[in-house]
C-alpha cells in the first residue's frame, strides 16, 4: 500500500487559452466547496467525505482540507493551441518557473490543474467542440447512447458543467493513488482502474449504463445532484471502499 494525500491539498490552477470571468467562477466555486462546511445538503463537501474514508499503510486518511492555492493565466497560448502529454509538462514547468508571480513548488500537499480553453486540442482527450457527448456527459450525449436527452446543466456552461465532475474525478483519484500503487482495482498498476473510474456516469441512486440514477431538478429546470457554497453542481460519485459500492451524498440511504 502506497501514500495517499494526507497532508491539505492545494490545488493551483493554469488557466490556458481564452477564459470567461464567470467560467472561473464556476470552477473556483467547486474547488472552494469541497471543504466548506455550511453548505446546504446534500453537499460538495458531503461528497469529499467518501474520498476522506481512503488511509495509508499507516491508518492516516486522506486530508478533509482541499484549498484554491495560487492562479496563472497563460491567455496567449505559449505552447500554442495543440498539446501533446508532453508539451503539457512543459506548461506547468512554465508556470513554476516564471520570472513573475511563478506558481509554488509543493511536493506534499500541492497539485497543478491545467485548464484548457474550448478551442485548444489535447492529445489523447475531448473537448466541448470535439466531443462533447464524452467529455460534457450528461449536459450533452454521446452519439452511440440513440435517444438520450441531454440535461440542462445548473450553472448556465455546458462545457464548464461538465469539466466540474471531471476535475473532481481527478482530485479524488490524486488524492487516493497519487503514486499509482496505493488505490486501485486490476492487475496493472501502469493501466489503473481508480475510484471514480468504477463509478463513471453514476450520479445518483440506482445509476448504470446510461442511466445516471436520481438527480434533482431545479425550478429552472437545471439537474444537480450537490450544492455548493452557493451554486449547484452535479458530480460523478466514486467508489466507497466500506460499503463496496458506488456512493454520493445524495443517496436515499443516506
Amino acid at each position: 500500500m502506497g501514500p495517499v494525500l494526507t497532508a491539505n491539498i492545494t490545488v493551483h490552477t493554469i488557466w490556458y487559452g481564452t477564459w470567461q470571468r464567470s467560467q472561473k467562477k464556476i470552477i473556483r466555486e467547486f474547488i472552494n466547496s469541497i471543504s466548506a462546511v455550511d453548505s446546504r445538503h446534500p453537499s460538495v463537501s458531503g461528497w469529499w467525505r467518501t474520498v476522506q474514508m481512503y488511509t495509508d499503510q499507516t491508518g492516516s486518511n486522506i486530508s478533509k482540507t482541499v484549498r484554491l492555492g495560487q492562479e496563472k493565466n497563460d491567455r496567449f497560448y505559449s505552447h500554442g493551441k495543440s498539446l501533446t502529454r508532453l508539451s503539457i509538462q512543459s506548461v506547468i514547468k512554465s508556470a513554476v518557473t516564471a520570472r513573475t508571480k511563478p506558481l509554488p513548488v509543493n511536493a506534499k500537499s500541492g497539485l497543478y490543474l491545467l485548464l484548457t480553453s474550448d478551442d485548444v486540442v489535447v492529445q489523447d482527450f475531448c473537448g466541448q467542440k470535439f466531443c462533447p457527448g464524452v467529455c460534457a456527459y450528461p449536459f450533452a450525449v454521446p452519439d452511440y447512447i440513440p435517444g438520450l436527452k441531454p440535461l440542462k446543466s445548473p450553472n448556465g456552461d455546458v462545457g464548464v458543467d461538465g469539466m466540474v465532475s471531471v476535475i473532481g474525478h481527478e482530485i479524488a483519484e490524486l488524492a487516493t493513488n497519487p503514486l499509482v500503487n496505493a488505490w486501485y482495482a486490476g492487475q496493472d498498476p501502469s493501466f489503473p482502474v481508480e475510484i471514480a473510474d468504477l463509478c463513471e456516469g453514476i450520479y445518483g441512486t440506482g445509476g448504470g449504463g446510461s442511466y445516471t440514477g436520481q438527480l434533482f431538478n431545479g425550478e429552472d429546470g437545471a439537474t444537480f445532484n450537490m450544492n455548493g457554497i452557493r451554486r449547484r453542481f452535479l458530480v460523478q460519485w466514486v467508489w466507497n471502499h466500506v460499503v463496496n459500492y458506488c456512493s454520493g451524498p445524495n443517496a436515499l440511504d443516506q
